[in-house]
């Protein structure tokens, strides 16, 4: 009987402690999974908080660096040179004697054309007597009034004579000045085309000289449609050369087009940079750092939070319920890992990061604040 009452208790145990041990929890973990099931059907979603970007931006543009001034310069009479000053490299000051040309013929026209001119000035005191005279005569009805007439054509014919000779003259004179090649303005001579006993002619290629003006230089570099808002006059540019790799000249935005170029929609603008040292030379290859201060600042987001569709592109956002809505936006520039919102987007909102197409408009999500990317 003993031994009965202990298989009977036996039996309990092992029944009670698989029950209390084994189907007892795992019943409570259902109920558990059940009631967390029949409570909520949200999908967990990572978001990323969309931030403006910096409100200044460096916007890097290739140039080339050009003279400030920069001219050929040709002959204005003919002949042949008689001696050049100057050579490439050489510095000059404005009015300083290049070359020299000898001009005979010039010379011989000039000497023939001031004894022309002095013919004409006699001619012309004759006929100034002569046209007196008669008119005198005419007043005492001495002579008929034709002949006073006659006399007095004459002489204006003889001093328009005398002004022509004088005009030529002058122009000899011109000619033969410009047998003395001067700098028009102070620079560097950075080509010579010419030698002695060359023969010479007027606007004649080659030039003879090639000047340039490198004390300051330009570059024109093309500033795209989105950055045009916030160009300025007198903004300072940073200015590097592969050849000075450690070192930033500093130019400034003088001038820029009044308007945009319609095929490239970019500005023209102009950078002029001071080259007091003379280390830059114009037709040096170069980058151009424009500072640009924006006073609306752009949201930045990661690229990979964009839905591109033909429609139009969008972005997920988890609205004050915590359901997702599709928003449309204005794409700006794309940096790569991360792309400009221009419109249709605030600071503050909660975007999805990386969206799937498991996602659909007015779902019920769980929002979770991912790592910080749009800084």
């Amino acid at each position: 009987m003993k031994s009965r009452l202990f298989l009977l208790l036996a039996v309990f145990a092992v029944v009670a402690a698989v029950y209390f041990l084994g189907i007892a929890p795992r019943r409570r973990d259902d109920q558990t999974l059940t009631a967390r099931a029949a409570g909520t059907d949200r999908l967990s979603v990572n978001v990323m908080i969309a931030a403006p970007g910096s409100a200044t931006n460096e916007l890097q543009l290739p140039g080339t660096l050009q003279a400030f001034a920069d001219t050929g310069i040709y002959a204005r009479t003919s002949g042949y040179l008689a001696s050049w000053k100057v050579d490439i490299g050489d510095r000059v000051e404005a009015g300083q004697t290049l070359a020299t040309i000898d001009s005979p013929e010039v010379n011989q026209e000039l000497f023939q054309a001031r004894a022309n001119l002095e013919q004409a000035k006699a001619n012309l005191e004759l006929a100034r007597v002569s046209a007196a005279r008669w008119k005198t005569l005419g007043a005492q009805d001495a002579v008929a009034a034709q002949d006073v007439d006659t006399k007095q054509a004459e002489f204006s014919a003889r001093k328009a004579d005398t002004d022509a000779a004088e005009a030529n003259v002058e122009r000899l004179q011109q000619l033969q000045g410009f047998e003395t090649i001067v700098a028009p303005f102070a620079g560097v001579i950075t080509a010579r085309n010419v030698n002695v006993g060359n023969l010479i002619s007027p606007g004649a290629a080659p030039e003879l000289f090639h000047l340039s003006q490198n004390q300051i230089l330009r570059a024109y570099v093309s500033v795209p449609q989105t950055y045009v808002a916030d160009v300025k006059v007198g903004l300072a540019v940073g200015v590097t050369l592969a050849e000075f790799p450690t070192k930033i000249f500093t130019g400034k935005i003088v001038r820029f087009a009044g308007a945009l170029d319609a095929p490239s929609r970019t500005l023209l603008t102009e950078v002029q940079i001071p080259n007091p040292d003379g280390q830059l030379y114009p037709g040096m290859y170069c980058q151009l750092r424009l500072r640009l201060t924006t006073l609306a600042p752009v949201i930045l987001i990661p690229s990979n939070n964009v839905i591109i569709r033909g429609a139009g592109n969008l972005v997920v956002i988890v609205t004050d319920q915590n359901t997702l809505h599709f928003q449309p936006v204005k794409l700006g520039r794309d940096f790569g890992t991360q792309i400009e919102i221009l419109d249709g987007l605030k600071a503050g909102a909660h975007v999805v990061d990386n969206p799937n197409d498991a996602l659909s408009e007015g779902a019920s999500v769980e929002p979770r604040l991912a790592d910080a990317k749009a800084n």
